[in-house]
């Protein structure tokens, strides 16, 4: 007996070992830092089919994903970041995934982790409110859907299994129930609540929540000690008073049963309206003491894995940041500070690097990352961080066939009265004659390019509203770079637009020409400082300049 104990002694000893190196769900969380979420890109979907991930990656307005970007967010101060993933679209009915967007998914991983940073993976939109999610807080689904969602967990989690305690697995986004409830569970129902349906989606989450932590610790490995993450129900928060049911999310959440104790983090999300500061204060505030309550007494630290505010499109596509600047960064270092405080991680949503500001990269919201970070690492800390401002480019537009268009203007409803008209600018005269402005109006309008500038004009025989406007090909496929494209309102106001992806074409951002055919080219020298046109300068004023062949930012 005794050379047995011993033997099982010996056996477990490795264990032991490895699990007291791998840090707990309390430790990651702490020293994660602060986090932002790379969005709209891996999680991005449509109905059409697609034959490689990269048209998947774009579908949503966003470039590719470099590692350039995920630098850019390490400089500024960001630890962490969250790889939120859609996978239905390529998976087969048994729930094995495609091996090329398996691939992709490792890469951008790597690009954190290369980093040094932390890396949270996540099932996205395989749940939520869309037509197309199969993972919904349902008994009866669950069921259904069990062993299809254990057999996409396993493969993500063998894929991975080498990986250290810098990378976490998140079991599922924003789980809703059969009536699309968010909130709390049953809340679209009739009556705005319904017993059957909230039991009924509340013992699924939990079934889910079970499944996907037996489906990682199967594979072994370092995912036998690898921190998981589990949602509430629709990620709600708990906050508010004006309904009993608020809190359900939370209170009937369970730890999920693990063979590793203090591996498994909860997640909420939260967006508030910052319209009120004192309310948006008093909402971050209920926050933290309902998941105290609720879910940290449960055993597991907090993560709140999306953040942002509720305006997100108040027309002609401006958010809180562009209405309400002052409040805007106010408000987010109040939440920045408030749950540092209290050991909570924050991912802030989407923002900060939108659109092509990544593929430069560059900030288009450089003062709205600076006030997270210092809110997080002190007013003393040095992030870079620079500004899409201060770099110019144009856009090269591929049409691959009739009628194809590109977005000018997509966004809340507005008023053609309101304004003189768009302006579009071309950098060429290459396709001049090969396009066409659309007013998707009643009637729709259409006017074509009349030379490298052209002012479309509206009038009343395009209607009264748009919610779009696009530069439409004529003649089948050609390429054709967009310069700038703006609003003009009645009173002279210009409103920039960035143009994105309608359909039928690509876009990228090229380098603007300077007009410098024949450069001048010198030896640099060490210690020089060189502005962006390659001139030497010796007085700094705000923008970017190189020095020793490396970018570096003055503000």
């Amino acid at each position: 007996m005794k050379y047995l104990f011993f033997a099982i002694s010996m056996m477990l000893a490795p264990l032991a070992v490895h699990a007291d190196g791998f840090e707990s769900a309390t430790d990651a969380v702490k020293n994660m830092g602060v986090g932002w979420n790379l969005g709209n890109t891996l999680d991005s979907w449509t109905t059409n089919t697609y034959s490689s991930w990269e048209d998947q990656e774009k579908c949503w307005g966003q470039p590719i994903t470099t590692p350039e970007l995920i630098t850019m967010m390490k400089n500024a101060g960001f630890n962490a970041i969250r790889v939120p993933v859609t996978w239905f679209k390529w998976m087969d009915g048994n729930g094995m995934v495609a091996e090329q967007w398996m691939n992709r998914v490792h890469e951008v991983v790597d690009y954190v982790i290369n980093n040094g940073m932390y890396c949270i993976l996540n099932v996205h939109h395989d749940t939520g409110s869309g037509d197309q999610a199969w993972l919904i807080a349902d008994e009866t689904v669950y069921q259904n859907t069990k062993q299809r969602y254990e057999t996409l967990w396993h493969q993500i989690a063998e894929e991975f299994k080498d990986y250290d305690h810098h990378l976490l697995f998140e079991g599922y986004n924003e789980m809703l129930d059969i009536k699309k409830s968010w909130c709390f569970a049953s809340y679209a129902a009739a009556g705005q609540y319904d017993a059957a349906i909230a039991q009924s989606a509340y013992n699924a989450i939990n079934s889910y929540a079970q499944s996907f932590v037996n489906a990682v610790r199967a594979t072994g490995g370092n995912n036998t000690y690898r921190n998981l993450i589990i949602n509430t129900y629709a990620a709600a928060n708990g906050a508010g008073n004006w309904n009993s049911h608020l809190t359900e999310p939370l209170s009937k959440l369970n730890m999920p049963t693990d063979v590793m104790s203090g591996h498994i983090a909860f997640e909420v999300h939260a967006y508030p309206n910052i319209q009120n500061l004192s309310n948006a204060k008093s909402e971050v505030n209920d926050i933290v003491n309902k998941v105290k309550t609720y879910l940290v007494s449960k055993g597991g630290p907090v993560i709140l894995g999306e953040w942002g505010t509720s305006n997100v499109d108040a027309g002609e596509g401006k958010t809180d940041y562009d209405i309400r600047r002052t409040t805007m960064l106010n408000f987010c270092d109040y939440l920045v500070k408030t749950m540092k405080a209290n050991n909570i991680a924050t991912f802030y949503w989407m923002g900060l690097s939108d659109g092509w500001a990544r593929s430069i990269p560059a900030f288009n919201q450089p003062d709205l990352a600076e006030t997270i970070t210092k809110a997080y690492h002190g007013e003393d800390f040095q992030g870079v961080y620079p500004d899409v401002n201060d770099v110019q480019f144009d856009y090269e537009v591929v049409y691959n066939g009739d009628w194809q268009e590109l977005n000018l203007y997509s966004g809340s409803v507005i008023r053609l009265a309101d304004y003189t008209g768009i302006k579009v600018v071309m950098a060429d005269d290459t396709a001049i004659d090969k396009l066409q402005v659309k007013i998707y109006s009643s009637p729709e309008g259409y006017k074509p390019l009349t030379g490298i500038e052209t002012l479309v004009e509206f009038d009343s025989s395009m209607g009264t509203t748009t919610q779009r406007i696009t530069l439409q090909t004529i003649v089948g496929a050609c390429t054709a770079t967009l310069r700038e494209a703006k609003l003009i309102k009645k009173d002279g106001t210009e409103v920039e637009l960035t143009p994105t992806v309608f359909w039928g074409c690509s876009v990228n951002p090229v380098p603007r020409t300077t007009g410098i055919n024949t450069p001048f080219i010198t030896e640099a020298e060490d210690g020089a400082i060189y502005n962006l046109a390659g001139q030497r300068v010796q007085t700094l004023s705000k923008g970017i300049y190189i020095k020793n062949g490396k970018k570096f930012v003055v503000r």
